[in-house]
């Protein structure tokens, strides 16, 4: 997938916050995701994200 920094994913899942979206701050081998709804921070591997995501937008 071509992620990028600043993208908005929109996951299959939402946050214990209600929120699907979250603006990824960092990418490589893991990402970095901040969430819209609540502003909490998670890293964590690529694969594990990837298999979530529903949508990207720009």
């Amino acid at each position: 997938m071509d992620i990028q920094t600043g993208d908005i994913l929109t996951m299959k899942k939402a946050h214990p916050c209600g929120s699907k979206e979250w603006e990824v701050l960092r990418v490589g081998a893991d990402f970095k995701l901040r969430c819209l709804g609540c502003g909490h921070e998670v890293m964590g591997s690529r694969s594990k994200f990837e298999k979530n995501i529903k949508q990207v937008k720009r």
